[in-house]
């Protein structure tokens, strides 16, 4: 075998990996003036209003993931994921949470039940994640998750900056982020340990890259949306006549 095609080690691939996190929308223009007390309230409210929709979308993701799934010990530790989100009884999981957080940031919980707020494109872009855990082989769809090795940093630049910066925002709303603290760093481990044992080849892993890139695309798309609507204030067809 040629040394070129010659397979990463798990260390290798996993380091290919999270050299991905330059990718990631924390860096994003959108994320960083958010992160630096930039955005007025309507931008923040547009954020959270659009990211709810993601926070809705990633349980069916993930269901649609164990649907591909015949195996019953993946299946078992991966429906914690839905649980997480859709919550249970005594725990409402992380979809109540980011509802708190709409209600912290001033926006009515019936107008984000109802997408009221969602911009199109941010739509297209994270059906098109949904649609591809359906449509691929559950280790791959897995896999695309991913980007949640780069996810707990995000969640504790929230909770030490935003009291300070956005001081008109509710307590209350915070929870989310403290919750995603420690279950994302579970769920990163259990993804990397599918990821490292399934993707074989070199070929294969390089075509991983592929698909990390795909899920980083979809969030840097989200916020070129919500920079076109709330930064430049050009919102869909904002130059067409009423």
């Amino acid at each position: 075998m040629a040394t070129k095609n010659k397979p990463w080690t798990k260390k290798q691939f996993e380091k290919k990996l999270r050299e991905k996190e330059k990718y990631y929308h924390i860096n994003h223009e959108f994320h960083i003036l958010m992160n630096e007390g930039g955005l007025d309230k309507k931008a923040v409210q547009g954020w959270v209003a659009n990211r709810f929709y993601y926070q809705v979308a990633i349980p069916v993701k993930d269901a649609a993931i164990m649907s591909n799934c015949w195996d019953r010990n993946v299946r078992r530790n991966w429906i914690q994921r839905i649980i997480d989100h859709d919550g249970i009884d005594g725990d409402e999981g992380g979809i109540e949470a980011w509802l708190l957080l709409g209600e912290a940031v001033g926006l009515k919980r019936k107008d984000l039940l109802s997408h009221k707020f969602l911009l199109p494109g941010v739509k297209f872009a994270i059906d098109a994640y949904v649609n591809f855990a359906k449509q691929n082989p559950w280790q791959v769809a897995a896999s695309s998750s991913l980007t949640e090795l780069f996810a707990p940093k995000i969640h504790q630049k929230r909770l030490d900056k935003w009291p300070e910066l956005y001081p008109w925002i509710d307590e209350r709303g915070y929870h989310y982020f403290r919750k995603r603290l420690t279950e994302a760093r579970r769920d990163v481990q259990h993804g990397l340990d599918i990821t490292l044992d399934y993707y074989k080849t070199r070929e294969d892993q390089e075509r991983m890259l592929d698909v990390l890139q795909f899920k980083i695309n979809v969030l840097w798309t989200m916020l070129d949306c919500m920079w076109m609507a709330y930064v430049e204030k050009k919102p869909p067809f904002h130059n067409c006549e009423k």
